[in-house]
């Protein structure tokens, strides 16, 4: 279980560049496929890019100590401060900004607040999303 201390811990960025050819298959993967000639970006796309353009997509769990296995996808907002078009190179900054328990500690939840900003160092995004981590209950003996 990842330890309350992890608030504030500073995640290793992530830099991913914005490409025609990616984009155009986000696109027709949520059913926007008519729009393939507009240069801007989708809400969601975020997400995917982080993910696809990390070494490890997964590095915070590797960071904080958590298994890949007990962690479930809970809770995701974006926003927008500036519009992001292809070509744009953009960096996630990642921190950790609360984990706490619920259900008397069978379930942890961690808090990411991330800043996307484009290669002028512009912030044209913040992402926050949450995670639970299913704790294992301890065998009672009888």
């Amino acid at each position: 279980m990842p330890p309350a201390d992890h608030v504030g811990r500073r995640l290793t960025p992530v830099t991913a560049t914005v490409e025609a050819g990616r984009l155009r298959s986000f696109r027709k993967a949520i059913g926007e496929g008519g729009l393939q000639d507009r240069s801007d970006v989708p809400p969601t796309y975020l997400f995917c890019l982080e993910m696809m353009d990390a070494a490890n997509p997964f590095r915070f769990v590797d960071e904080i100590g958590v298994a890949i296995t007990d962690i479930l996808h809970a809770d995701q907002s974006f926003t927008y401060h500036a519009s992001i078009y292809v070509g744009d190179t953009l960096t996630f900054d990642a921190c950790v900004t609360d984990v706490f328990d619920k259900r008397s500690g069978l379930l942890t939840f961690i808090v990411q607040e991330i800043t996307v900003a484009n290669q002028n160092s512009v912030r044209v995004a913040d992402i926050k999303r949450t995670f639970v981590v299913q704790n294992i209950a301890p065998e009672v003996n009888a």
